[in-house]
């Protein structure tokens, strides 16, 4: 029974991170550059491809600066295919976005 049970934890755990479908990379802290891949405005999340192929998740926090042309601009303003810039600082295996700024 113990056994039927963890197969069923099993399953469901890869059954969501599948439904997921994002294979993410985690980097060291710092500031990258990349394309928006995908803008999830329901969890204030974004999917960025940086320049050397990695995929970033970042979810953005209350402190994360999102800013175009040096002015504050609202998460609506994002969309897929931006261009953007990034810093992001690495929390065990998380990266917390502390500025993006939309660059076109």
């Amino acid at each position: 029974m113990k056994s039927s049970i963890l197969k069923g934890l099993f399953v469901s755990a890869i059954m969501l991170f599948v439904a997921c479908g994002e294979s993410t990379d985690v980097v060291e802290s710092g500031t990258y550059q990349g394309t928006i891949k995908e803008v999830e405005p329901e969890k204030t999340e974004i999917y960025v491809s940086t320049d050397d192929n990695k995929t970033l998740e970042l979810y953005f926090t209350e402190t994360t600066s999102l800013t175009r042309n040096g002015s504050e601009v609202d998460f609506s303003e994002l969309e897929e295919g931006q261009k953007v810039e990034v810093e992001v600082e690495k929390v065990g295996k998380r990266l917390d976005p502390i500025s993006v700024k939309i660059m076109e």
